[in-house]
C-alpha cells in the first residue's frame, strides 16, 4: 500500500507542478486551484507511504521522478531547452536514487 501511495504522491506533484506552470504566476483561476489541491493531496499521499516506507528512500524516489517527470514535460511540452547538463545531472540524480534504495534494508 506504501508503494500505491507513493506512486498516487509522485503523479499529483508532477501534475500540481504542471498546473503551476500553466497558472501563468498565478493568475489563472483553475488552474492554480488545480496546483493547491494536487499538493494537499500529495502530501498526504506521501505522509501516507512514509509509514511502509523509509523517509530517505521515499523522498529520494518522489523528488528523483518528479524531476524527470517534470523536467521531460518542460521539454516536450513548454520546449525548454535539452542539453548535455540536464541529462547528465538527470543521470546523476538516477544514480543517487538506486544508490539510496540499493542501501535501505
Amino acid at each position: 500500500m506504501g508503494w500505491i501511495c507513493l506512486i498516487a504522491a509522485i503523479l499529483l506533484e508532477v501534475f500540481g507542478t504542471t498546473m503551476m506552470k500553466i497558472s501563468n504566476g498565478l493568475t489563472q483561476l483553475m488552474p492554480t486551484i488545480t496546483m493547491f489541491v494536487c499538493y494537499l493531496l500529495c502530501f498526504g499521499f506521501l505522509a501516507v507511504a512514509l509509514k511502509t516506507i523509509p523517509m530517505s528512500v521515499a523522498y529520494a524516489i518522489w523528488s528523483a521522478i518528479g524531476v524527470i517527470a517534470i523536467s521531460t514535460i518542460g521539454i516536450l511540452f513548454f520546449h525548454e531547452d535539452l542539453n548535455w547538463i540536464k541529462v547528465v545531472s538527470t543521470l546523476l540524480i538516477i544514480i543517487g536514487v538506486v544508490g539510496l534504495k540499493l542501501s535501505s534494508t
